[in-house]
């Protein structure tokens, strides 16, 4: 076991992941000396609204990818409750299965104040922006910005623990002559309200969540008409009337967009449902994953552990893309913790042993084809990770609640949000809500009247 003397942790971010490193430290009553570096003035990364897009309030790249009246796209149940505070607990009742962003916002904060008897905050230096992250003499050099005192300065860690998150880098891909189109054109990342198209003919490239969503959002607030442009393949899902597929975009000129198919259609605005880099620009390059996005990045042992450079002490969690979340960052930060503290019995293995893990998981994601087996392969790595750090393994039992969902989205994708979902904690049955193209108002309280 290291010295708890001599460790000295670096957390970067003081969103779901990065909190749930504090929480899990705090809930082993061993907390090392531990600093997490956040960008923002609060906690709680993505989930706080702004605004804002371009720049943030410090000149910097704005982080949130938040818009107005999002409301959660999986059930509560299967990605976001916690085992040790359920959302019953929090709110005093049971809730519906889907909330709004508010709801989900107060329910992590929750977690993290009343949960905890450790003071959280006390690890957390806000308005800090984190600069540079290096290697050398078996340390981590950490450049930071600090905007309270206008000072930038550097500090030493033993450990490094990425929790910046995947979606503040855009990524946007060139279509020909995009540039002669007249309408609006902007990344899903810089959506904020979609009342701004109200009576206009939409174009959304990419037909991924967010691009359902978003394709959702405009028509409920009140779009004319919405195109989904596909890249691979179809969705397959039953769109409502004013939501209609094409293949992909071919080029533009000034007022329209034109497919593979060889049709064409007049728009207004283009929305980019492109998905996120994993771009890391704070990290020297020998310390950073590749920039596509993967159900499992390759060079993470445990899908967490980096294993190309910082000698075993650089970890990324939730940087990869994920049908569980919550509870996913909150195991894999279990893990986390415990071994950097030498409390796993089985860790750490040798290179080579763990290099064979990485690649039996890379290889398998090879093999997925439908979202059953995305969900499969993150409820075995789940069952993996629980049974080295001893997490909690009912989390495991997801794996049916995200199979009735997937049969939901397929049988009425504009209302899959009306069904119920049973906590695998409580036993309590989630209470029915209104249909979600019928909900105007995603405020905490009126959400609670359900």
């Amino acid at each position: 076991m290291e010295n708890k003397d001599k460790i000295r942790v670096c957390v970067i971010g003081a969103g779901p992941s990065g909190m749930s490193v504090l929480y899990q430290f705090a809930k082993l009553r061993k907390i090392p000396n531990i600093v997490c570096y956040e960008k923002q003035s609060t906690w709680g990364g993505i989930w706080n609204y702004t605004w804002r897009t371009g720049l943030d309030d410090n000149n910097e790249p704005c982080h949130s990818s938040l818009y107005k009246d999002l409301w959660t796209n999986a059930p509560k149940e299967a990605n976001l409750e916690f085992p040790d505070y359920t959302f019953e607990k929090h709110f005093g009742k049971p809730v519906p299965s889907y909330p709004p962003a508010a709801a989900v916002r107060d329910y992590l904060q929750g977690r993290w104040t009343n949960a905890c008897s450790t003071d959280l905050k006390q690890f957390i230096q806000f308005n800090t922006i984190v600069r540079f992250v290096k290697f050398e003499n078996d340390n981590f050099v950490v450049t930071i910005d600090d905007r309270k005192k206008n000072m930038t300065k550097q500090e030493v860690f033993s450990h490094v623990v990425i929790c910046s998150g995947v979606f503040n880098y855009p990524n946007q891909p060139e279509v020909p002559d995009i540039i002669k189109f007249e309408g609006r054109v902007m990344h899903s990342h810089n959506f904020r309200n979609a009342n701004e198209f109200k009576g206009q003919t939409v174009l959304v490239i990419g037909s991924h969540y967010s691009g359902e969503d978003i394709a959702l959002h405009c028509l409920k607030y009140g779009a004319k008409h919405i195109y989904i442009s596909w890249r691979t393949q179809p969705t397959g899902l039953k769109w409502p009337k004013g939501i209609e597929e094409r293949p992909g975009v071919t080029r533009f000129d000034a007022k329209n967009a034109y497919f593979k198919d060889g049709s064409r259609t007049a728009i207004d605005a283009v929305i980019f449902c492109t998905g996120f880099r994993n771009h890391f620009p704070y990290l020297d390059t020998n310390l950073r994953i590749g920039e596509d996005t993967s159900l499992y990045p390759d060079g993470l042992y445990k899908a967490t552990l980096f294993l190309n450079g910082g000698n075993n002490k650089l970890f990324y969690i939730g940087a990869q893309d994920q049908l569980y979340s919550f509870n996913y960052f909150d195991c894999i930060a279990s893990w986390v913790c415990k071994y950097i503290l030498g409390e796993l019995a089985d860790e750490p293995k040798s290179g080579e042993k763990m290099k064979r893990d990485v690649t039996k998981w890379t290889s398998r994601v090879s093999t997925i084809a439908s979202l059953k087996d995305v969900a499969d392969f993150q409820t075995d790595l789940l069952a993996e990770i629980c049974s080295s750090s001893g997490y909690d393994k009912s989390i495991l039992k997801a794996v049916s609640l995200f199979v009735d969902w997937i049969r939901h989205r397929e049988e009425d994708i504009s209302d899959f949000r009306r069904h119920q979902f049973r906590s695998m904690y409580t036993g309590s049955l989630a209470p029915t809500q209104k249909p979600y193209m019928t909900i105007f108002d995603d405020s905490l309280e009126t959400f609670l009247k359900c």
